[in-house]
């Protein structure tokens, strides 16, 4: 069972009915949040929940989700991407009430192409079958879940194709892309703001409020001791302020430390401190532009916000980053500002061992070591570096990011090994 279903049909009400209202009139979404913050949460509550559609678009059309998680795409070009959007199509086809015939068809058309290895007879299948869904009655709506993944293939052909489906089906075919920003920002070669807004609208998820995060925070404790849990239980919610993977991050590190008891202050020490915040700190950060960075400074020091910041920054303001009252504009975590106040601190430190591997650095080279000479995929590396975490919950930029650290690191010691990258498939360490 997918937990999110169980989920009340208010999580998030504001943002369901924003999402089910777009796709109720076949506009396209961009949903965007910062890294991690919970969108593929709230896209599991939304695509598998029974009572979505009746509530949030209506149950006169026989609408159709077809969700393409972007993270099953290990190699980021554009026969495997088709390949994989193909597949998600055909097998929400063949649970359909479908004439046999019909379905028989769907199911030629999969396998005649993919044994092709024709990218062209690829999409031209999928155009098929689309159509096909829609001439049956149905309204599809395709989900391409991180799809800012697609950075590298992403061109004016690439993105003719999308719009090409969208057209082939008179606009009965809709998308909801989930990015960490816009795609004109992503992409500015391939889409402006003007061509986006007639394309598809951007909607912004921020940090999930008080009540949706106690929907959350319920069913990632449920498998650790509640009872323990709940004494710390607000000022944990307190600190990760309704972003999802700090909460969980915070669970397990609990966990790990057996329910202590701890204070308030102590708690704060402890997440702030533990490597896996702080590279999840890092990809927040790193995300941004010169000028958003420039602006969260401004405000962690305390320092006047002026309507040019608000402007220039907005994104930290849409995705929740940077909270705004009428009186007060403050960081949304303790445990992010906090991150940014030690920045320059650790910047200012040049004494510092640079050469210290951390634990998960440790843990890495232990594996590289362990299959010198050969290629470790990132799968592998997953399971053995980070397995208090859900294998989707570990981001590319997070295994790349510890990879360039101890590349780093083994440079500047001088070291004879070596780690190089082998394109699609994971890393592998040499000897010089």
């Amino acid at each position: 069972m997918i937990i999110e279903s169980t989920y009340p049909v208010d999580f998030r009400k504001k943002d369901a009915a924003i999402l089910g209202e777009q796709i109720k009139n076949r506009q396209s979404v961009v949903l965007i949040g910062m890294k991690r913050v919970g969108i593929s949460n709230f896209l599991r509550f939304f695509l598998y929940h029974k009572d979505i559609i009746p509530e949030y678009i209506g149950s006169k059309e026989k609408h159709l989700f077809i969700p393409v998680d972007l993270h099953d795409l290990i190699e980021r070009e554009l026969f495997p991407f088709w390949v994989l959007t193909l597949k998600r199509v055909c097998d929400v086809a063949m649970d359909l009430s479908l004439e046999e015939r019909t379905k028989r068809q769907i199911e030629s058309l999969f396998l005649n192409s993919i044994q092709t290895h024709d990218t062209f007879l690829v999409f031209d299948s999928l155009r098929s079958v689309i159509i096909k869904l829609c001439e049956a009655g149905y309204l599809p709506t395709i989900f391409f879940i991180r799809f800012d993944r697609m950075e590298d293939i992403m061109n004016q052909e690439f993105f003719a194709n999308i719009q090409g489906l969208r057209d082939a089906t008179h606009q009965r075919l809709a998308y909801v892309f989930t990015s960490f920003k816009s795609l004109d920002v992503l992409f500015p070669d391939i889409f402006n703001k003007q061509a986006l807004n007639v394309f598809a609208k951007n909607v912004h998820l921020q940090p999930a409020e008080e009540k949706d995060i106690e929907a959350i925070y319920q069913t990632y404790c449920s498998r650790y001791d509640k009872e323990s849990l709940n004494k710390i239980k607000k000022e944990l919610l307190g600190l990760t302020d309704g972003y999802v993977q700090f909460l969980q991050l915070g669970l397990i590190v609990l966990h790990e430390r057996n329910y202590p008891e701890i204070t308030a202050d102590e708690l704060y020490e402890l997440l702030l401190n533990d490597e896996r915040f702080s590279l999840q700190s890092e990809e927040i950060w790193e995300s941004l532009s010169t000028i958003e960075r420039d602006v969260l400074r401004k405000i962690v020091q305390g320092k006047d916000i002026i309507e040019q910041d608000i402007d220039e920054a907005k994104y930290l303001f849409e995705t929740g980053i940077v909270k705004k009252d009428s009186t007060t504009i403050k960081v949304f975590s303790p445990l992010f500002k906090g991150y940014i106040e030690i920045l320059k601190s650790q910047h200012d430190v040049q004494n510092k061992d640079e050469t210290e591997f951390s634990k998960k650095e440790h843990e890495l080279l232990n594996l590289l070591l362990k299959y010198k000479n050969n290629v470790v995929d990132r799968e592998l590396i997953i399971d053995i570096v980070w397995p208090e975490v859900e294998p989707f919950d570990v981001t590319d930029w997070a295994i790349d990011r510890l990879v360039s650290r101890l590349r780093s690191k083994l440079k500047t010691q001088k070291s004879n090994y070596r780690i190089t990258t082998v394109r699609t498939r994971g890393y592998k360490l040499t000897e010089i």
